[in-house]
């Protein structure tokens, strides 16, 4: 018997919400009710109004995850009004609250189209999303890409496991690139560069080197002055 079937029998109904269940189809305000009803440790997304259960984490995932992270962390740090978060519920629109592997923001202040709302969750669509893809790479590659293009993320990275490739989206151009060697450079965050071949072979060092040479360049020095100029206008 599957561990939420167990739970649905030894764990009572809270506040009159029934507990969720992979597959149900349901608007956001409904799935967050009921989701804050969920016993804690198991984790559902909605995209698209349909909801699903997360697996458990494989160890792979959580280091590529990681690595990912550790790129954008580096970004942020040189970067005046860009913020990440990892595993963050997103409250993406009336049919959608995925909780992505990473998400890149710009602040309001410097035009960012997210905010954090009272009860500290993110509303809006971030910048951009990131994902690591095993079980879920159909779920990530289709679904929850269209689900991101629609709530208007601008650019949403995909790693997959298996293949051991990162698949770039920029929503914007319509374009998908699946680079296998050379450098990853984002066109909403400039600077952001990913070395491909270092991030699938967990080269963190290489990682972290690229990352800083992506902030030396010229294209981040004028996006930082874009930024500053931009709050300025705000306040």
């Amino acid at each position: 018997m599957s561990t939420l079937s167990t739970l649905r029998r030894s764990i009572p109904v809270s506040n009159g919400a029934p507990l969720l269940e992979n597959g149900d189809r349901m608007k956001q305000p409904e799935f967050h009710k009921r989701y804050l009803a969920c016993p804690e440790g198991i984790i559902f997304e909605l995209i698209g109004g349909t909801v699903y259960m997360a697996s458990p984490l494989r160890y792979p995932h959580g280091s590529y995850t990681q690595l990912l992270s550790g790129v954008f962390v580096v970004y942020a740090a040189g970067t005046p009004g860009v913020e990440g978060a990892d595993n963050a519920t997103v409250i993406l629109g009336e049919e959608s609250e995925p909780q992505p592997d990473s998400a890149l923001r710009l602040l309001p202040e410097y035009g960012g189209q997210s905010y954090v709302d009272e009860d500290e969750y993110l509303v809006g669509a971030p910048e951009l999303l990131a994902e690591v893809a095993y079980s879920s790479r159909a779920i990530d590659l289709n679904q929850k890409r269209d689900d991101y293009e629609r709530a208007g993320v601008q650019e949403y990275l995909v790693f997959s496991i298996e293949e051991r490739q990162l698949c770039w989206f920029h929503f914007a151009t319509g374009k998908m690139i699946r680079p296998r060697e050379g450098v990853s450079r984002s066109r909403v965050f400039p600077g952001l560069w990913i070395d491909n071949a270092a991030l699938v072979a967990r080269e963190s060092a290489r990682l972290i080197e690229v990352a800083q040479q992506g902030l030396a360049s010229s294209a981040h020095a004028a996006f930082v002055k874009r930024l500053q100029a931009e709050r300025r206008k705000r306040t």
